[in-house]
């Protein structure tokens, strides 16, 4: 397995994911803004989102692929494929039951969900209805997350990081074609999450049936091993997803802010989700399976430079990445979402939580670099520790930020949890002998950093030489964004170059999928 191809492979598609889902928000932003229906349909499809991130695609993936890769290495692919199905079909009977169990808790759920939604006439009413049609995406989508654990440790990522694209076409779709067909657009996006969680089920099932490992759906059986995954499951949840965590917190703090402050913090955090995704969950995808691998066959040596390379390629792209949204928060939010129902208002308070977020970029990067480490090693209980005290640091600066800056204190709060928990992380790590920064990585981390902060400064000339464009028309907007982002990205690369934070022997290692010549360059 080649890290650097897997991160790329994985990189790319969530890219593609980014720009589709970024069209898909602005066609939301222009039809639903940010009041009541946008609030409404927000906290429904964040609720599955939620269950999804923590039960499926974070806990589930930590939890299950160290023990599948691990019995792929040891004991051949039968074995792993008796595994996978006897875990598909338990995963199937305990979240088939549990959709069941919430659909018909829904009323009293969104009482804890959105405490603030019942001082606006039929808000509560909407949501819980919104989220009873969206919530059985959380069975098809962590059925998903199974099969592209499986795929990813079989060194097939592609199939598994194109499916979030699928959810972004669907919704797009039911945007152009059904929006004025039921009682609210919020309702057909809902329609809309539910069909995207089958489409992306089918699309699975037929790459597993591609690879030669398809899933059938066997008579459960808790196993010693199923067992295993199951105990490693709860533990993981909050260790592998702080960030899903905070964003529940803050979206339930929200509601008692003002109606729209869920809506800012949702736009602002998809913005922030473009270099997360892009960088953060591509490493981490990618470092798990690989760190299992070289851990699983006593290669220490590399499963350390695999880290730290992990680590260098997340700097690289996030310091720059943080640098730009601090800078130029104000253009994006206005390209991306000001028009029809969200007005300039609208654009100031979600550029003011988007600042807010990206101070913490690269602590969320950090976290999806470094739990691997834990993961890879069987140990879920240490990064649930961790987590537990970042969450108390997030609920206590809540309660104190959102008193003195609304829905912006929210994201601060979330950002500032967040490097704690990337700290502890890290000593823990470096107290036990498995974290180990090499002189490569020691040389070129300030650099890069001395990088990113120059093309802040650049970013900060230029835009304020442009700034007459973003009072002009939309297309004169999005000229001036793009030239602002094409200015940024030749100042931080002739500054990196110049520094030393990169070489372009690493370009074209990085083309080639060579970790190797990454390594040794």
């Amino acid at each position: 397995m080649n890290l650097m191809k897997a991160i790329t492979t994985v990189g790319g598609f969530t890219m593609l994911s980014r720009v589709f889902g970024f069209v898909r928000d602005i066609m939301i932003a222009a039809v639903l803004g940010a009041g009541s229906v946008a609030d409404a349909f927000f906290v429904a499809f964040r609720f599955p989102n939620l269950f999804r991130r923590l039960f499926a695609e974070g806990a589930f993936a930590a939890a299950f692929v160290p023990i599948f890769s691990s019995i792929l290495e040891q004991e051949g692919r039968e074995r792993a494929k008796e595994l996978a199905e006897q875990v598909f079909a338990v995963l199937f009977v305990v979240l088939a039951l549990f959709v069941v169990l919430m659909e018909l808790a829904m009323p009293w759920t969104m009482w804890f969900l959105a405490p603030g939604f019942d001082e606006v006439e039929g808000k509560m009413e909407m949501a819980t209805e919104m989220s009873r049609i969206a919530f059985p995406y959380l069975l098809f989508i962590s059925l998903v997350s199974l099969q592209s654990g499986v795929l990813n440790s079989l060194g097939r990522f592609a199939a598994a990081a194109v499916a979030p694209v699928l959810l972004n076409l669907v919704l797009i779709s039911a945007m152009l074609w059904f929006r004025d067909t039921l009682e609210t657009p919020g309702h057909v996006l809902s329609w809309g999450v539910f069909a995207a969680g089958v489409v992306q089920f089918i699309w699975l099932i037929w790459h597993c049936k591609s690879a030669n490992f398809p899933l059938r759906l066997v008579r459960p059986r808790l196993s010693q091993r199923v067992r295993l995954v199951g105990r490693r499951i709860l533990p993981v949840v909050f260790g592998a997803s702080l960030y899903q965590i905070n964003l529940l917190i803050g979206t339930i703090l929200a509601t008692l802010v003002a109606d729209g402050a869920v809506s800012y913090l949702y736009y602002a955090d998809r913005v922030t989700q473009l270099p997360l995704g892009v960088v953060g969950v591509a490493v981490s995808t990618a470092l798990l399976p690989t760190l299992s691998r070289q851990l699983a066959a006593g290669e220490e040596t590399a499963a350390a430079k695999s880290q730290n390379r992990g680590i260098e390629f997340a700097l690289l792209l996030t310091l720059p990445a943080t640098a730009a949204l601090l800078v130029i928060a104000m253009p994006i939010v206005t390209v991306l979402f000001e028009r029809g129902a969200f007005g300039p208002a609208e654009t100031r308070a979600t550029a003011d939580a988007l600042m807010a977020y990206a101070t913490g970029l690269p602590a969320y990067v950090f976290i999806r670099v470094l739990t691997p480490g834990f993961f890879a090693r069987e140990d879920t209980t240490t990064p649930v520790r961790i987590a537990a005290v970042g969450i108390m640091v997030n609920i206590v600066l809540n309660l104190f930020l959102m008193e003195l800056w609304g829905h912006v204190g929210i994201a601060l709060a979330s950002s500032l949890a967040a490097w704690v928990n990337a700290a502890a992380l890290a000593v823990v790590l470096k107290r036990r002998g498995q974290l180990s920064i090499d002189d490569r990585l020691i040389e070129r981390g300030p650099k890069i950093a001395l990088a990113s902060a120059g093309m802040a400064a650049g970013l900060l000339v230029f835009e304020r030489l442009i700034a007459a464009a973003y009072a002009g028309a939309h297309v004169a907007n999005i000229c001036a964004l793009a030239l602002l982002i094409f200015g940024g990205v030749l100042v931080f690369g002739g500054l990196a170059h110049v520094l030393g934070a990169a070489r372009w022997s690493d370009l074209r290692a990085l083309r080639r999928h060579r970790i190797e010549e990454l390594g040794d360059s």
